[in-house]
């Protein structure tokens, strides 16, 4: 078998994705990297105007997309989402998954309506995605975004952080239960800047200095450079790696000075 085997480019040309909150942050770029790549599209989030927006963006790179909003909180939004996209395209290849929140209370401070928003929102949507879109998925690849804060504690985001760590463990257990015909994996982001942060990661803060200090790649990271680890996990050039959650993070969680 080995003998017969070709090389698989590192490419997302022809497929189908599905981005769910992917029109903002690091899931906006990955979609609009996709979308570059030739890939056909479709992202979404709660928010209708940024759906449309980034729709249009998608549209604008010459791929084709749909334009559908998703609450990863409501099963039937999610199923709803994934249909649309079926009876527009036949069948999804690649399902991202980027959707977003914190609360900045600390443990002792946290009610448990934020901390089971939080879980609502970045654990049980995934696996409300997952569950709903493996479903239909005869092959293809799923990638779930984590954070470096899976394993590495944010201080006053005790369920950021916890819901970031169950997210690498439902992405393991997945990866298990769906392969071969599905791979699982997840991409585990360091100090990105988006807009939400900018304002903390700017030169000249606190937090930058502690991040150019420690992390070797003397530097925060763009949004767009996730796109990278995201193409490849979703390309045929993967197809032996599922079950991983990939820092992409300048080395900063392996280097204690």
């Amino acid at each position: 078998m080995a003998a017969d085997y070709e090389h698989r480019p590192v490419t997302v040309n022809g497929k189908t994705a599905v981005v769910v909150g992917g029109t903002s942050g690091i899931g906006e770029a990955i979609a609009l990297g996709f979308a570059t790549e030739g890939a056909d599209v479709v992202a979404t989030s709660r928010s209708a105007d940024k759906t449309a927006a980034t729709t249009e963006a998608i549209r604008e790179l010459g791929a084709k997309t749909i334009e559908q909003t998703c609450d990863v909180t409501d099963r039937g939004s999610i199923t709803a989402l994934r249909d649309a996209v079926l009876d527009e395209f036949g069948h999804v290849d690649v399902l991202v998954n980027s959707q977003g929140v914190i609360s900045r209370q600390a443990v002792l401070d946290i009610d448990e309506e934020s901390w089971d928003h939080v879980h609502d929102i970045l654990l049980d949507g995934v696996y409300r995605s997952v569950q709903t879109f493996a479903r239909k998925m005869d092959t293809g690849s799923i990638i779930n975004i984590s954070s470096l804060a899976s394993h590495l504690a944010i201080p006053n985001a005790p369920a950021y952080t916890s819901a970031k760590a169950g997210v690498n463990g439902f992405t393991r257990a997945a990866s298990k239960e769906l392969a071969p015909d599905i791979r699982v994996n997840a991409i585990e982001p360091g100090f990105v800047i988006t807009a939400l942060n900018e304002n903390q990661y700017r030169e000249g803060t606190e937090k930058r200095a502690m991040i150019d200090e420690r992390a070797p790649m003397d530097r925060v990271a763009e949004r767009e450079e996730l796109v990278g680890a995201a193409v490849y996990l979703a390309s045929d050039a993967a197809s032996y790696t599922t079950g991983e959650v990939i820092a992409v993070d300048g080395g900063f969680s392996d280097s204690v000075f």
